[in-house]
C-alpha cells in the first residue's frame, strides 16, 4: 500500500498480504463496505429464520463438538453462544504479540464479511471499532490445535466483544474490557444465535502469523542475497559461477532470480576483478557457489506459501456454512492442515538459509580458507580473538533454525471425546515460524558484520551494492581493530536489516532486487 494510512476496506473478497501487515502493524483503519454489511444482513436472517422454525442446526440449535446431538430450545439460543465463547477463552501462557492480535481480528472480520458465517453486521462493526482504537484482546499463547480453527486464542478476542475478558488499551496498559470499551465510547453485543460459533471458528491466528512471516521474508530473501555477495568478496570469490546462461541450464524460477541479484550485486567489484585472471582456484566451496541454488529453492517456497496464503485470504472460514440458497451444512474449512505445511514448510526453507550463511561465515575467521584474511578477522589476532564468539552465536542460533524446522504439522492428538480426532497444529507451526524469521535475521546480521569487516581488509573498492551496504553500516558499527564488546555491534547491525535501513541503501544504489511474488 502506497499510504501507510491508508483505510483498508473489508468487502467481502480478499485483502492483499500488505494490507494485512499495515493493520497488525502500522494501525491502519478499517472500514466495511456496505455492500458486504448487506449481505451479512441476508445472511444472519436466514439464521434466525432457522432458530424461529426449530430446526436442527449444528452450532445453531445444537451443541458443540461431540455435545451436536443436543438440542437447544430457541430462548437459550443466545446463552448458548456467550457459554460457547467462556468456556473456550481457555489459553494459557504469555500473551500474544500485538501485531498476531490484530491480524487475527481483522482476519477473522474479513471471513465473516462474506456472509457465509450468519452474523449480523454489529458483530463485525465492533471489531472493526476495536481496532481502530487501539484495543487489543489479551490473548494467551497455547490453546490452539489448529482444527475447528485457532479456537482458545479466537474466543480470547470474541470475549471484548460482549465486554468480557481482558485487553490491552491503546496506552498498553491491561484493562476489563467492560472498562477500555466504555472509555472509547463502545457498548458490547449481546451475541444472537450462530455468533460466538462464528467469531472463533477460523484459521485466523494461523494465517496472521502467515501473513506477517511473508512480509518480513521478502526483505530477507534480498539480504541473504546481499549478505552472500560481500562474502564473495570477502573470500575473493568468483561471480561466474552466477553467469546467466550457465543457470538456464537448470530453469528453476528462484534460482534464476537469486542469481541474477547476486551479478548485480558484485557488478563492478574491484575485489571479484583482483583475481579474475591467474586465480589457482578452480571452482569456489559449495556455500559460495551454490548459493543461488540454496537461496533460489528458499525463494520458491516463499512464493508457494505466498500463493497459499492468498487463496485462504479469499476463503470462507466457519461450520457450518450458510449458504445464499438458505441450506447450512457442515465442512471442514476450519482446519489448518493447508497453512500449518506453508509453515512448516517456509521453517525449512528458512533453516537452510541459516545453514548456509553460517558456512560462509566460518570460512572468513578460518585463516587455512580465507584466502588471505587474518585469523577470525583480526589485526592483531591472539591477544585478540576478533569474530571468533560473534561466529559462536551464529552457529548456536543456525542451530535453532533446525530445530524450529522439525515440522509441527505432523502431530496430532485426538479432542472433543473422539468428534475432533485429527487435528492440524498449525498454530504451533506459525509461532515457531515467528521465531523462524527473528533467527534468519540474526543470522545474517553476523555474516553482515563478518562479511564488512573481510572487505575492508582486501583494502580495494567493493561492488556499488555491497558497498552501500558497508557503508550503511559503518554508520554504527566500526571495522576491523582492537576487540570490543560485540553484542552490541550484532544487535546494531540486526536492527539496520530489520528497520530496513540497509536494503534500502543497497537497492538505491543499483536499483531493487527481485524476490518472487
Amino acid at each position: 500500500m502506497g499510504n501507510d494510512n491508508a483505510p483498508v476496506t473489508l468487502t467481502g473478497g480478499a485483502p492483499a498480504i500488505d494490507e494485512v501487515v499495515a493493520v497488525a502493524r502500522r494501525d491502519a483503519p478499517v472500514e466495511v463496505s456496505p455492500a458486504a454489511r448487506e449481505a451479512m444482513a441476508r445472511s444472519a436472517a436466514l439464521v434466525d429464520g432457522f432458530v424461529t422454525s426449530g430446526r436442527a442446526v449444528y452450532g445453531v440449535t445444537t451443541g458443540f463438538g461431540s455435545l451436536a446431538n443436543r438440542f437447544i430450545p430457541a430462548e437459550r439460543t443466545a446463552e448458548l453462544q456467550v457459554a460457547l465463547v467462556r468456556s473456550h477463552a481457555a489459553g494459557m501462557g504469555d500473551p500474544v504479540e500485538r501485531e498476531v492480535v490484530r491480524a487475527m481480528l481483522l482476519l477473522r472480520a474479513r471471513s465473516l464479511t462474506m456472509a457465509h458465517s450468519g452474523v449480523h453486521p454489529e458483530v463485525v462493526d465492533l471489531q472493526v471499532a476495536l481496532l481502530n482504537a487501539g484495543i487489543t484482546p489479551v490473548v494467551r499463547e497455547h490453546g490452539s490445535l489448529g482444527a475447528s480453527g485457532d479456537l482458545a486464542p479466537l474466543a480470547h478476542c470474541a470475549l471484548p466483544l460482549v465486554g468480557e475478558g481482558t485487553v490491552f488499551a491503546a496506552d498498553g496498559t491491561a484493562q476489563p474490557a467492560s472498562t477500555a470499551l466504555a472509555a472509547a465510547g463502545l457498548t458490547p453485543l449481546t451475541l444472537r444465535a450462530k455468533e460466538g460459533l462464528a467469531l472463533i471458528n477460523g484459521t485466523d491466528g494461523i494465517l496472521g502469523m502467515l501473513c506477517l512471516a511473508l512480509h518480513d521474508l521478502g526483505q530477507l530473501a534480498r539480504l541473504a542475497d546481499v549478505t552472500a555477495a560481500m562474502t564473495v568478496e570477502g573470500l575473493l570469490g568468483t561471480d561466474r559461477a552466477f553467469a546467466a546462461d550457465l543457470q538456464a541450464l537448470r530453469p528453476q524460477v528462484g534460482q534464476a532470480a537469486s542469481a541474477r541479484n547476486l551479478q548485480r550485486l558484485l557488478a563492478g567489484s574491484a575485489i571479484v576483478a583482483s583475481h579474475r585472471e591467474d586465480d589457482t582456484r578452480v571452482q569456489d566451496a559449495y556455500s559460495l557457489r551454490c548459493t543461488p541454488q540454496v537461496h533460489g529453492a528458499a525463494l520458491d517456497t516463499f512464493a508457494f506459501a505466498r500463493s497459499l496464503a492468498e487463496r485462504e485470504l479469499a476463503a470462507a472460514i466457519d461450520n457450518p456454512m450458510i449458504l445464499p440458497d438458505g441450506r447450512v451444512e457442515s465442512c471442514g474449512n476450519f482446519h489448518g492442515a493447508p497453512v500449518a505445511f506453508a509453515c512448516d514448510f517456509l521453517r525449512i526453507a528458512i533453516s537452510e538459509l541459516c545453514a548456509i550463511a553460517e558456512r560462509r561465515t566460518d570460512r572468513m575467521l578460518d585463516v587455512a580458507r580465507s584466502h588471505g584474511l587474518p585469523p577470525f578477522l583480526s589485526p592483531d589476532a591472539g591477544v585478540n580473538s576478533g569474530m571468533m564468539i560473534a561466529h559462536y552465536t551464529q552457529a548456536a542460533m543456525a542451530m535453532e533454525a533446525q530445530r524450529l524446522a522439525l515440522p509441527a504439522a505432523t502431530q496430532s492428538l485426538p479432542t472433543s471425546a473422539m468428534q475432533e480426532d485429527h487435528v492440524s497444529n498449525g498454530w504451533a507451526a506459525a509461532r515457531a515460524l515467528r521465531r523462524s524469521v527473528v533467527t534468519l535475521r540474526r543470522v545474517l546480521a553476523v555474516e553482515l558484520v563478518c562479511a564488512a569487516a573481510a572487505i575492508d581488509l582486501r583494502g580495494l573498492p567493493p561492488a556499488a551494492g555491497t558497498g552501500a551496504a558497508v557503508t550503511v553500516l559503518r554508520e554504527r558499527v566500526a571495522g576491523p581493530g582492537p576487540d570490543r564488546w560485540l553484542s552490541p555491534d550484532l544487535r546494531a547491525a540486526e536492527q539496520l536489516l530489520a528497520d530496513g535501513s540497509v536494503l534500502t541503501a543497497v537497492e538505491a544504489a543499483i536499483g531493487e532486487l527481485e524476490v518472487l511474488r
